[in-house]
């Protein structure tokens, strides 16, 4: 094959690569719009009260757990890992003592 063919063969080879892409990212936001109520009608897993603004939160911890990942509540006064789905309500009373969930700047 020359080097004008391989190009040539090259070129339509990502063409329909592409082609394939597109269609298939075009059905997808297809199914997602068809069903944005059924996301977030869903009530989460697990309510901890914490008092600061700042969270950090691993799931269980341990093995079972995720990767630590810290979380910010906002104006909503709620934050939910994207990971474990709990949901980190800001209180003024007794806050929660819940596995896997550190509260303040140093993580503790």
């Amino acid at each position: 094959m020359t080097a004008r063919g391989m190009l040539a063969y090259l070129g339509a080879t990502v063409a329909r690569a592409k082609r394939r892409r597109t269609k298939g990212l075009r059905n997808m936001a297809r199914k997602v719009a068809a069903k944005p109520a059924t996301i977030a009608s869903r009530p989460a897993p697990e309510v901890i009260a914490v008092h600061g603004d700042r969270i950090a939160c691993d799931g269980i911890g341990g093995a079972l757990g995720h990767p630590r990942v810290w979380l910010q509540i906002g104006a909503a006064g709620f934050v939910e890992c994207p990971y474990c789905d709990r949901r980190f309500e800001r209180t003024a009373g007794r806050a929660d003592n819940a596995p896997g969930v550190y509260e303040g700047a140093s993580g503790h």
